[in-house]
């Protein structure tokens, strides 16, 4: 029976026009041995098939942030989880792809272009891991893999000069389009740091969207929220961030 027209129910959106949560995106690094791992950014192969076997037993599938957004643009993908890789390391190709492409998953790889073949010289901690190549790059492209940016030699935007913010920002998009030879929409601010000034640089630089860890109140379509996954999250740890995830981010607009 339908509420009365004076009822405080009769002004209450129905449940299927509320807003989703904003999407859960899953943050990994690394894909190989991490034996000697002080920043947790390296998840074995053998972990990451059983992270993406608990979401598929959820009916959940994983995706790229640019899919994920399309979709809820619909009002569609609940069931879309995005999958997002940092720093464009060689072990993408290696511990990571054939894994996505027996799931039939996609995922979005945040790479360097100002450090392009080079490592990851701004850990002073652990082992020198190596980056992907232009050709490294253009290989996942072509597997269907989305490639954003992630700065041009990752640095800290917050603490970025004008000068170096805008290139960082700018240029990284430029030479990634060239290298790709399609659009890059996406951004991951380098150290999950984010400030108003880093969000406005992306917005102006034309980003469709960015990539944080826990942006706060500046959560939206150029702050995304992300869930650090490791080697140590189980499916039961990974229920939980699910969990805690839906329970602390609440409905923004534009995501």
């Amino acid at each position: 029976m339908a509420a009365p027209v004076d009822s405080p129910l009769a002004d209450r959106p129905p449940a299927a026009s509320r807003p989703a949560p904003v999407p859960w995106v899953a943050m990994y690094h690394s894909v190989g041995d991490c034996s000697d791992d002080p920043y947790r950014v390296t998840v074995t192969p053998q972990r990451l098939e059983h992270q993406l076997t608990w979401l598929r037993r959820r009916g959940l599938r994983g995706v790229s942030v640019a899919e994920l957004l399309d979709a809820r643009a619909r009002g569609e993908g609940r069931d879309l989880v995005g999958l997002t890789f940092d720093d464009g390391y060689t072990d993408f190709l290696t511990g990571a792809l054939p894994l996505l492409r027996r799931f039939r998953f996609g995922a979005t790889l945040f790479v360097l272009p100002g450090r392009l073949g080079g490592d990851n010289a701004w850990d002073p901690l652990g082992p020198r891991k190596p980056l992907l190549t232009a050709d490294g790059i253009r290989r996942a492209a072509g597997e269907g893999v989305e490639i954003g940016s992630h700065g041009l030699t990752h640095v800290d935007l917050t603490r970025a000069d004008d000068a170096l913010l805008t290139a960082e920002v700018t240029e990284s998009r430029a030479r990634l389009a060239e290298l790709t030879g399609a659009s890059v929409d996406g951004f991951c601010y380098p150290y999950g740091t984010v400030d108003a000034r880093a969000v406005e640089a992306v917005r102006r630089a034309g980003y469709r969207y960015a990539c944080a860890i826990d942006p706060g109140p500046l959560t939206g379509p150029h702050a995304l929220p992300r869930a650090h996954v490791g080697q140590s999250d189980t499916a039961w740890r990974l229920h939980l961030k699910l969990r805690l995830h839906r329970w602390r981010r609440r409905p923004v607009e534009g995501v």
